[in-house]
């Protein structure tokens, strides 16, 4: 499997502009989604003005999933199942990353995952095993990739299929971080619950998007 396209949908918030920025500068074509075509343009002119270089473009959820190679999830956790809705058609044989967290305001600092365990779950639950469900990303501040610097932050990427999880780390490698294989999609629980512990830590000790690091060197295959 080769990525060449990533459709970002939510792309039009913090940290889908974040994504697209930082893949776009790796070489990969974007195209960010929003649930409205002008939407979706803005968003893209918004970058464009700032990096005239980048390779993104904007369009409506749908067109964007089906155009793309491979599929991000970026949208608060009360629209997660009404977006893969309108592009649940487009999504057969695909990878759809999902950087979903169940966050339930106004106590985002406190962990309340969802009855079927994460957000991860819910939407591979949903779209069935047509498509590949790889749940990432969900501890990386926005703020970090919004800037050029180097990000101290590991990704746990979690999901039923290796090969799927292997095109993910790819990616997460591609914006200068270590993704970790984290196991099935069911250990999404852990990395989502990790982001309300992240909120509090990052209240309490006044840090500006504190992530995780995995200690340990893997040993050569």
């Amino acid at each position: 499997m080769t990525i060449q396209s990533i459709a970002i949908l939510g792309g039009t918030g913090d940290l889908g502009g974040g994504l697209a920025r930082q893949w776009s500068r790796a070489g990969y074509q974007i195209l960010i989604g929003s649930r409205t075509d002008e939407k979706g343009k803005a968003a893209a002119q918004a970058l464009l003005a700032e990096f005239p270089d980048l390779n993104v473009s904007g369009h409506e959820n749908l067109e964007a999933a089906t155009a793309a190679d491979l599929v991000v999830l970026t949208v608060p956790f009360d629209h997660q199942i009404s977006t893969l809705e309108t592009v649940k058609s487009a999504l057969a044989g695909k990878i759809l990353v999902d950087v979903t967290v169940p966050l339930k305001p106004p106590k985002v600092g406190t962990v309340q995952l969802p009855e079927a365990g994460s957000a991860g779950q819910m939407a591979q639950n949903f779209l069935g095993e047509d498509v590949s469900v790889v749940s990432a990303f969900q501890n990386v501040g926005a703020v970090h990739l919004q800037e050029d610097h180097h990000i101290q932050c590991d990704v746990l990427v979690t999901g039923n299929k290796k090969a799927a999880r292997d095109e993910v780390v790819k990616l997460v490698e591609a914006l200068g971080l270590k993704g970790w294989h984290a196991g099935p999609i069911a250990n999404a629980a852990a990395a989502e619950a990790l982001t309300s512990v992240l909120i509090t830590i990052n209240r309490h000790h006044g840090i500006e998007g504190s992530g995780i690091i995995i200690s340990g060197e893997p040993k050569a295959k």
